[in-house]
């Protein structure tokens, strides 16, 4: 999941499949945006997980993360 920076979920975003028909809408990203790219870390079928999310910017180039703080794994 993707969506702009903001209390809520912002636009722009990109909803789960299972909510476009509620949530979804066309558009793109362009250069100079930036968003909150959110990845869902669980065991699949599992009760419990971790939602990681990283700000981005929006190049010509692709995404430039915001912060350089690395994800740790050494307590998984």
């Amino acid at each position: 999941m993707a969506h702009g920076i903001g209390m809520v979920d912002e636009y722009p975003s990109i909803a789960h499949q299972v909510d476009w028909e509620s949530a979804g809408y066309d558009g793109q990203f362009e250069t100079g945006m930036t968003l909150c790219v959110e990845s869902y870390i669980g065991a699949e079928g599992g009760n419990q997980g971790v939602k990681l999310e990283q700000q981005v910017v929006v190049t010509d180039s692709g995404c430039v993360p915001l912060t350089s703080c690395s994800f740790e794994t050494g307590w998984l």
